[in-house]
């Protein structure tokens, strides 16, 4: 049965090892936040680096920041939202957009780790991104060394605390870390962040929809307890009306699943009535959409992100 806090003093010991400035890549996730703090305490020169990539949910950059700074953590928010939407123009194949955000994910890194004059960097790589990635269902941001790319290219020693666990273990570590509830038992929120979400070419314009529309998914859904919730903005147009005109308009679909360990998923049996008033919010909340569905789909045959 799994110890959290044999393996948090485990891993602490493992830690004490790093000797050199080191850089923990944070998201604001579960998996990087529970790195920085594992760190935080047997890490001597430990910076903090949330790269605002333009693609997180709505005021996670400012949220990001306060929590560390309110906890004694030394955070960076490096602004660099051009450079990844410049790196996703035109693209639309799922596997090609998640090399472009990992090969500009890691150029800004790498920059940043060279100003900071930094020798380690740790990231919160899970069980369940190797997995994936080594099964060739879809390749992971922070998953280098097991897709054949040498991190010293990126002139850095990786480090990765958690790589030989699963999503509910890193959520029994961040627990017993003493993190409060509304972090460590937070919904999954993909590396590449919204540019998973988006169909098609990730623009700012689309990217907007969709923040807009997870904003509103979450603050309907997340009462339920699923393992994940989220908007995608499909690529497709839908024929609608409104004021008495015909127009076409953007499909948001929302997605709602129950699963342990990420590897299986099941669709959440959200009342009719919830539903309803989600999509409705959707509708009025944000005009260039047309029309709601709700993906029922199981993993497998799906995955639970749509890229």
């Amino acid at each position: 049965m799994f110890d959290p806090d044999k393996y948090i003093e485990k891993k602490k010991d493992e830690l004490k090892e790093i000797k050199g400035r080191t850089v923990v890549a944070a998201s604001g996730g579960v998996d990087s936040t529970v790195c920085a703090f594992l760190a935080h305490t047997v890490v001597d020169d430990l910076k903090v680096v949330f790269i605002d990539d333009g693609l997180m949910r709505e005021g996670e950059p400012e949220q990001v920041s306060s929590f560390f700074k309110e906890r004694g953590l030394d955070i960076t928010v490096v602004n660099a939202q051009k450079e990844f939407f410049d790196s996703l123009k035109g693209i639309t194949d799922p596997e090609e957009k998640r090399k472009a955000f990992r090969n500009t994910f890691y150029t800004v890194l790498g920059r940043i780790l060279k100003d900071f004059k930094a020798k380690y960097l740790i990231q919160g790589t899970i069980a369940a991104d190797i997995k994936e990635t080594k099964g060739g269902i879809k390749t992971q941001h922070n998953v280098l060394e097991q897709i054949g790319i040498d991190p010293k290219r990126y002139g850095l020693t990786i480090v990765e605390p958690l790589k030989d666990i699963y999503k509910h273990e890193v959520r029994a570590v961040g627990r017993a870390l003493g993190l409060p509830e509304q972090l460590w038992d937070r919904i999954p929120f993909p590396g590449p962040g919204l540019a998973c979400r988006v169909i098609g070419e990730v623009t700012p314009e689309r990217t907007e929809v969709v923040r807009k529309a997870t904003k509103i998914t979450e603050e309907e859904l997340l009462e339920l307890k699923p393992f994940q919730t989220f908007a995608v903005l499909l690529n497709d147009k839908a024929t609608g009306m409104k004021n008495g005109n015909r127009i076409f308009g953007n499909i948001i679909a929302v997605r709602c699943v129950e699963s342990k360990d990420a590897l299986t998923a099941f669709p959440t049996n959200v009342p009719w009535k919830k539903l309803e008033k989600l999509r409705d919010r959707i509708l009025n909340e944000i005009p260039s959409v047309i029309k709601v569905v709700y993906d029922i789909t199981p993993k497998p045959p799906s995955t639970i992100e749509y890229i």
